[in-house]
């Protein structure tokens, strides 16, 4: 072609990180649903609750599993399309459990919807390190981590109004379908991913070249910290504001959906303030490893706080947790994209996300047994606020020096002696 076809120019980094944050939006939104509706649905079909508890956590099993095969994916068929049909995939599941009979065909639709959404964050962080300058990288991790953060709120507080007022299997199809309109937006989407032809695959790291990477472990367990005590508080900080603090449910959205809020802020807050430090000449690595330690210590005094003191000082506890976790959550991400780079940073999330969201099946199980086992919370925050320590060790100790990895290629031929 003698002209450039103006559809395949490539897309602005803004408006690809402004549609990536949608979609980690209607991401956490998804997911969370079943959450909002369960006294609906136990009620209605006769539920257990031992098996409303297997639907609860059924997504993170296929979530987890099919983690690191996406990421594989994205690299090897293009990130763009391998998110385009996880969406497809997970809103279909979404809007389908709304035609649900019973256990069964829900906890396919929840392992089906895990499987979509495994897609997400390996695509979307390859897609953010081929198409945002590294100087840019912690603004559009920022943005991202204001999207999904603000997810359990929004379905929380529109999902709930909705339910009950015309009941929990309209609101799973009206959300289904509009996760189904954010696909045409995306598939105006061009993104220049990696040279064409065979040469590509060649100039890539191989599978066990990024799995040999000491940053990798280090990442995914720094990783594993924050999502247990967020997954911690995700799942029992409800039950423990009504029944060891005394609110009352409407008390209680409202502390909790405020300290989700600020979570959200402080995260695009932070992604803006860390590219504005690089760019005054800051050092990257310093400024991110930094930045994870001072939020694993201070979750460290925050878990503690929240379970021993009075209400008042709990809850500021609680807000304070939530703001250094947001200050941390851009790091989460664009460590391995810079790390990883372009050729990389697919797979690399994939095995990261892998082992931190071993913590969405760990944290609420472990947290039940110990509050059955004692009668309290106490030994439960008192694990949450230990775990902190893994997360010290492997953004510190672990982790390297924060910079593009020189990867070799494995399709270079080493030059005689």
């Amino acid at each position: 072609m003698s002209q450039l076809d103006p559809l395949r120019i490539p897309t602005a980094p803004t408006r690809l990180v402004l549609l990536l944050s949608t979609v980690l939006l209607i991401n956490y939104v998804d997911r969370g649903n079943l959450s909002t509706a369960a006294p609906l649905i136990q009620q209605e079909l006769h539920l257990s609750n031992t098996q409303l508890g297997f639907l609860l956590s059924a997504f993170f099993y296929t979530y987890v599993a099919a983690m690191t095969p996406a990421g594989w994916l994205g690299e090897r068929y293009g990130a763009h399309r391998i998110l385009g049909a996880g969406v497809l995939i997970w809103a279909v599941a979404t809007l389908l459990t709304g035609f649900a009979g019973g256990f069964i065909s829900l906890l396919l639709l929840r392992l089906l919807l895990g499987v979509g959404e495994s897609a997400a964050f390996p695509c979307s962080s390859k897609l953010v390190a081929v198409a945002v300058a590294p100087s840019r990288i912690g603004t559009a991790n920022g943005l991202m981590a204001f999207g999904y953060l603000m997810g359990p709120s929004i379905g929380t507080i529109v999902g709930g109004l909705l339910m009950s007022c015309v009941g929990w299997r309209p609101v799973f199809m009206l959300f289904g379908a509009l996760s189904l309109l954010w696909l045409w937006p995306w598939s105006r989407v061009t993104v220049a991913e990696s040279p064409r032809g065979a040469s590509s695959v060649a100039e890539s790291p191989t599978f066990a070249q990024i799995l040999g990477e000491r940053g990798l472990w280090g990442a995914s367990l720094g990783h594993f910290a924050s999502n247990y005590n967020f997954y911690f508080i995700l799942a029992w900080l409800p039950e423990y504001l009504v029944t060891v603090r005394g609110f009352s449910m409407r008390a209680m959205a409202g502390v909790a959906g405020g300290a989700y809020l600020i979570n959200a802020i402080a995260a695009f807050a932070s992604g803006w303030a860390i590219d504005r430090w690089v760019r005054a000449g800051g050092s990257v690595s310093r400024i991110y490893k930094g930045i994870m330690a001072m939020s694993h210590v201070a979750s460290i005094a925050a878990m503690t706080g929240m379970v021993l003191l009075p209400v008042k000082e709990s809850v500021a506890c609680l807000i304070a947790y939530e703001v250094v976790l947001g200050l941390a959550s851009p790091g989460v991400y664009a460590i391995p994209q810079i790390m990883a780079g372009p050729k990389a940073a697919g797979r690399w999330v994939g095995v990261q996300n892998t082992c931190g969201n071993l913590a969405g099946i760990l944290a609420p199980v472990i947290t039940g047994i110990l509050v059955d086992a004692t009668g309290n919370f106490t030994s439960a925050f008192a694990l949450a606020s230990l775990v902190n320590v893994l997360g010290v060790v492997g953004w510190v100790f672990i982790l390297p020096r924060i910079a593009l990895i020189p990867w070799r290629s494995h399709g270079a031929v080493r030059a005689p002696n």
